[in-house]
């Protein structure tokens, strides 16, 4: 998923403690960026403001703090994608259970698959345990 350098900037610019660079966000792993794309994709589209974006990261955060995350700015993305299923889910987009069982679908799959070669799904990483 591509993302268009106009609306990552704006999403740069609206969102605070994103990591960054003069050129733009900077991610450490290729799942970082596509968490930003789907985040700014769903903007686009007025599934919600940056406001509540940044209310619902924000929480995730805190959240995570006082679990005793380290606020190390290693996490922070971990937090962009708990703060994005929890937004798809508040709206209706998909549900709780879905966003589980395609948690557990990856988990599988990334079980079977060879480090350093691609994640791909399958019909059985879906099968219930």
């Amino acid at each position: 998923m591509s993302v268009d350098q106009t609306a990552a900037r704006r999403a740069t610019d609206a969102i605070p403690g994103i990591p960054r660079d003069d050129e733009g966000p900077v991610f450490r792993e290729p799942w970082e960026a596509r968490a930003f794309a789907m985040a700014v994709s769903l903007h686009a589209r007025g599934l919600f403001t940056w406001a509540e974006w940044a209310e619902v990261l924000a929480h995730q955060i805190k959240r995570a703090q006082a679990e005793g995350d380290a606020d190390t700015g290693e996490t922070y993305y971990r937090h962009w994608l708990a703060a994005l299923e929890t937004l798809v889910a508040a709206k209706n987009v998909t549900t709780a259970d879905t966003l589980d069982r395609y948690r557990d679908a990856w988990d599988h799959a990334a079980d079977r698959t060879p480090h350093g070669q691609p994640i791909e799904l399958a019909p059985a990483d879906f099968a219930r345990k």
